[in-house]
């Protein structure tokens, strides 16, 4: 970009900048996504900076236009985002509450895992939930592998530990 269009552009940015707020303040809600849409805005008036028409008259309706052009793509995200939103919706209040098994059976197995360190819970999720293997979770979570299956293993062992001494019922018991 030459200087003398960086000036041209930071001229218009500073004369037009408080209108272009007020144009998208009034278009969206909530208001405070106005900020994040001028600075689009702008992003995109400094990447076209060589557009910039010469004549003032013509330089805001053109920096008007591009703002239109990030409010029309705002409104469609928005639509989109809405509409996965919605069906995720539907698909959680289908099934099983957060992915757990419901029921009071699996209270003490919910309490034990929300006992964990969040780094073990996740990996026992993505392993019996989502079906990943440890290596895999290794590559999910950027840790070693050979650190992913010693959690693992340690994780395991504590929820053992922690259900048991919940489970009134003698071990030899339950083997029967």
């Amino acid at each position: 970009m030459s200087r003398p269009d960086a000036e041209r552009v930071q001229d218009a940015v500073q004369a037009h900048s408080p209108a272009l707020l007020a144009y998208f303040a009034r278009r969206v809600d909530p208001t405070h996504e106005a900020a994040d849409l001028l600075a689009e805005t702008l992003l995109q008036l400094w990447k076209r900076a060589a557009s910039l028409p010469e004549r003032e008259d013509e330089a805001r309706p053109w920096m008007f236009g591009i703002a239109r052009n990030v409010l029309l793509h705002h409104y469609r995200s928005s639509t989109r985002r809405r509409a996965v939103a919605d069906r995720l919706r539907g698909i959680l209040d289908a099934g099983p509450d957060a992915g757990f098994e419901s029921g009071h059976e699996f209270d003490e197995l919910h309490t034990a895992l929300a006992d964990l360190d969040p780094v073990d819970r996740d990996i026992i999720g993505l392993l019996h939930w989502e079906g990943f293997s440890l290596v895999e979770i290794a590559g999910i979570t950027g840790m070693k592998a050979a650190t992913v299956r010693s959690r693992y293993h340690r994780a395991r062992g504590a929820l053992r530990e922690r259900l048991s001494a919940s489970d009134p019922e003698p071990e030899a018991a339950r083997r029967m």
